[in-house]
């Protein structure tokens, strides 16, 4: 399997590419297939990759996902993608499987005019649950979790209000949404789209590993800025989350295996 990591992480110190490695290695391993992984400095560097991969994973990042509208390296980023999906839409060629998470899943929302890209009235940091909609429950990528299912969560920005009739030109759905809060008169975000047959997004970390994030979070610089940030009470109950094996740990082992195991099998008809 050749799999290509977009890094929308500018360079920031960040757990997200870590996990994106580990995974594919993981998996790569338990499958016992041989991988080829190559990184791509997509904001640093202006660098994407070409049609030679299976695989496309679109990492997370930090910053707005609106005031880069124009820059050089969006347009670069946009088009690879519109390569990606120009080359699914043609007959008798091997499809590409697409992941986008987190900052290229906002960014591609506000390319296809998906809904409205815009900032948190706080941030969101942690770990919650997410609920499945009726198109998430027949999901083939999500099957193995439950409703809700729970995500690591770390954003200032959202994804709401879908746009139905954009949605529906591309075929896309939406798979799952944020939890409810009725006494908490805010629209909720969009947490994850079936784009096409051949790529899906989602608005959190399914990558996170329940291990990785709980050092980083004992680290004392991390500790004291996440209590200052949320309180000690949100720092102590994500900590305790992450432990619970049918959490994070879950999410982690089934989300993004689910989708590489479906790019494999189609490899292999």
């Amino acid at each position: 399997m050749k799999v290509a990591v977009l890094d929308l992480y500018e360079g920031v110190p960040n757990e997200g590419m870590r996990c994106i490695r580990e995974m594919l290695l993981q998996f790569a391993e338990a499958r016992q297939i041989p991988l080829q992984l190559n990184e791509f400095d997509v904001r640093g560097q202006g660098k994407v990759p070409d049609m030679g991969y299976d695989v496309y994973i679109s990492s997370g990042g930090p910053g707005s996902p609106v005031d880069s509208a124009g820059s050089t390296w969006e347009a670069s980023y946009f088009g690879w993608l519109n390569a990606v999906m120009d080359w699914n839409r043609k007959e008798g060629r091997p499809k590409k499987y697409v992941f986008l998470i987190c900052h290229s899943f906002q960014i591609v929302c506000r390319y296809f005019q998906l809904g409205e890209v815009c900032r948190r009235k706080s941030p969101a940091f942690g770990v919650f649950p997410v609920h499945l909609t009726a198109s998430g429950e027949k999901e083939p990528t999500f099957a193995g979790l439950e409703d809700p299912f729970f995500i690591v969560d770390s954003r200032h920005w959202q994804v709401i209000q879908p746009n139905e009739a954009n949605l529906a030109a591309m075929g896309a759905e939406v798979l799952a949404i944020e939890k409810e809060r009725p006494h908490v008169p805010l629209e909720r975000a969009t947490m994850a789209i079936r784009f096409n047959p051949y790529m899906i997004g989602t608005q959190f970390h399914p990558e996170a590993d329940a291990e990785g994030m709980h050092k980083y979070l004992r680290q004392p610089a991390c500790r004291k800025r996440v209590v200052g940030d949320h309180g000690e009470e949100k720092y102590e109950n994500m900590l305790e989350l992450l432990q619970q094996p049918d959490k994070i740990l879950r999410t982690h082992d089934t989300l993004l295996p689910n989708f590489l195991e479906a790019a494999l099998q189609y490899q292999h008809t």
